[in-house]
């Protein structure tokens, strides 16, 4: 599977599964990406970290590592 870090900029992508446990997972869903959600990839910053992404209507940058934990489709 794919991760949200792999993704492209200018790419739309749904959300197949969240992975990591705990206080991680739960603040990701907290941001509101859970399973089935489309999540658009804005930008990346240079050094790949932070990935900005749009989820819901509003922005988001989330962190390599978090990113990660992400799988989509």
């Amino acid at each position: 599977m794919r991760t949200l870090r792999e993704a492209k900029i200018g790419e739309t992508v749904k959300v197949s599964r969240l992975n990591g446990t705990g206080a991680v997972k739960r603040r990701i869903m907290d941001m509101g990406i859970t399973k089935g959600t489309d999540v658009y990839i804005r930008k990346v910053a240079p050094l790949g970290d932070p990935v900005e992404v749009t989820v819901r209507g509003y922005e988001l940058s989330l962190r390599k590592a978090d990113a990660e934990m992400i799988e989509i489709q």
